[in-house]
């Protein structure tokens, strides 16, 4: 087989097989590798895999060792690691995952501890908690999720956090025959309440201010919330302003405080198990999470009352006491947005992606980087926080649609030569000028968390987002297409 493509997709999660389902709908030759061997790909992409015939395009076990680009021959090199291959292309589509490279926190003296410290991004497939004085640091959804499920394997279950969340039930169960029917008669329905949704949800969402309702009302309301949906409804559902009103997201949050008292009567755990900010960070939701610490064997160290001081041999030192323990799990998240890109670090025309984003990663839609000719990110910086699969098909969309017009061009030439694709530098500024207008309206920076690049540890620079709703992105996209994907210039 020839090393010369006309495509190469690295990821083979829903975006890479979704890119890659389009680009081969415009018959070109493209090939999509991804590092993970075939029993880690995911069971619910095998099926649209297998009836698009896309399985002889997939390459697993390969990892990514470089990518540069060559202006004279117009073309990426792209070589990896575990193959030794290396690869010609005109286009290079990087969907690696915006939450995929796990973060290790800087934590003194962690090299010491004597027993096993894992990382719920990097799970080993064999391990041991039976028994176990288990510590977990972090409480984000990897957090929350773990403890509920070990809790009853361990023999001590202790949290060190650093801030408490707002866990919200996930209600989550079987789906019967008649709810699969229900989705299948109203598959439109839903695909029309998804595209109006702020972040990409089948949730009605009402622009109905939280104060214009009366508090019993607004407490029935979240009281329906809390038995029958999740997180994601509380902050973009019955009401529109939870984000933008500080005074609405309060009023949640004493809600909030009602339910954990209901589940906690410990006063101290209680403190330390409420949170203290703001509900906007990412929605963790969770069945079993307050229930789990009402267990007299789970404890909670809260950083904002007894700060870790230090881990040793032993287990983990607080200001307040030492904790013995026989297993740390850091469950600590990921380098969100650009932790992944930034590890492959592409060399574009005028250095690497690393280099060009040393102030702060930057993009155009969440597409593409100046000076990365014919490289398209799938969920790349400044793309919408929302729901990850309806993003990729937009995004899919919009790339296939690019490329085609690219093709078509080269076409027309009749010379064959490689049409450049490019993002126009004042495209990309007035892209992030939006973001950042949208993101002054919002409480979501007030807070500390990956949407705003405050989660990697020793990281000073900004990750900015498109807070501007999935609904309103779409818009954007479906501009800019109709009128001949303007930001974007394509020469030869």
């Amino acid at each position: 087989m020839s090393n010369t493509l006309d495509a190469i997709i690295v990821g083979c999660g829903f975006g890479g097989v979704y890119n890659l389902y389009k680009l081969k709908q415009l018959g070109l030759s493209v090939k999509a590798f991804d590092k993970a061997p075939e029993k880690e790909n995911l069971e619910y992409l095998k099926h649209f895999i297998e009836i698009h015939d896309l399985g002889q395009h997939i390459q697993l076990s390969a990892e990514l060792k470089q990518a540069s680009f060559d202006a004279a021959t117009s073309t990426w090199t792209v070589t990896f690691n575990s193959t030794g291959e290396t690869y010609k292309t005109t286009y290079l589509i990087l969907a690696t995952g915006h939450l995929h490279t796990p973060n290790y926190p800087q934590i003194k003296g962690l090299e010491k501890f004597a027993g096993p410290v894992y990382h719920t991004g990097d799970w080993p497939e064999h391990r041991d908690l039976k028994g176990k004085k288990v510590g977990v640091i972090g409480t984000g959804s990897s957090g929350a999720q773990l403890m509920v499920n070990i809790a009853d394997e361990v023999s001590h279950l202790v949290s060190f956090q650093r801030s408490s969340q707002h866990v919200v039930p996930h209600n989550n169960g079987p789906i019967s025959a008649e709810e699969r029917e229900r989705v299948n008669q109203t598959w439109d329905k839903i695909w029309e309440t998804v595209d109006n949704h702020p972040i990409g949800q089948n949730i009605v969402f009402k622009s109905t201010p939280t104060m214009s309702v009366s508090a019993e009302e607004r407490e029935r309301i979240w009281e329906e919330l809390w038995n029958g949906t999740n997180g994601v409804a509380f902050m973009y559902g019955p009401f529109g302003d939870i984000v933008t009103n500080e005074e609405a997201n309060r009023e949640l949050c004493k809600f909030f405080e009602k339910k954990i008292a209901q589940y906690i009567s410990d006063p101290d755990k209680r403190k330390k198990l409420t949170p203290t900010e703001l509900y906007v960070k990412r929605p963790v939701t969770m069945s079993g999470y307050y229930e789990t610490f009402a267990k007299k064997h789970v404890d909670i160290v809260n950083y904002q009352y007894t700060p870790l001081v230090e881990v040793n041999e032993r287990g983990i030192l607080t200001t307040e006491k030492q904790w013995d323990l026989d297993v740390i799990i850091l469950a600590t998240g990921y380098e969100a947005m650009d932790g992944s890109l930034k590890r492959i670090n592409p060399i574009g025309t005028h250095g690497t992606l690393k280099e060009t984003w040393a102030n702060g990663s930057t993009s155009y839609l969440g597409l593409s980087e100046v000076g990365f000719p014919n490289m398209f990110f799938s969920i790349g910086p400044q793309s919408p926080i929302a729901n990850i699969p309806p993003i990729i098909e937009v995004q899919g969309n919009f790339i296939a649609g690019l490329i085609a017009k690219a093709e078509a061009k080269k076409k027309d030439n009749g010379d064959n030569k490689t049409i450049l694709i490019e993002v126009e530098e004042q495209a990309k500024k007035d892209w992030l000028k939006k973001c950042l207008e949208i993101e002054d309206g919002s409480l979501i920076k007030t807070v500390k968390s990956f949407i705003t690049g405050d989660f990697v540890e020793g990281s000073n620079v900004p990750v900015h987002s498109w807070l501007g709703g999935f609904h309103t992105y779409q818009r954007f996209i479906k501009d800019t297409s109709d009128a001949g994907y303007v930001g974007f210039k394509l020469s030869n």
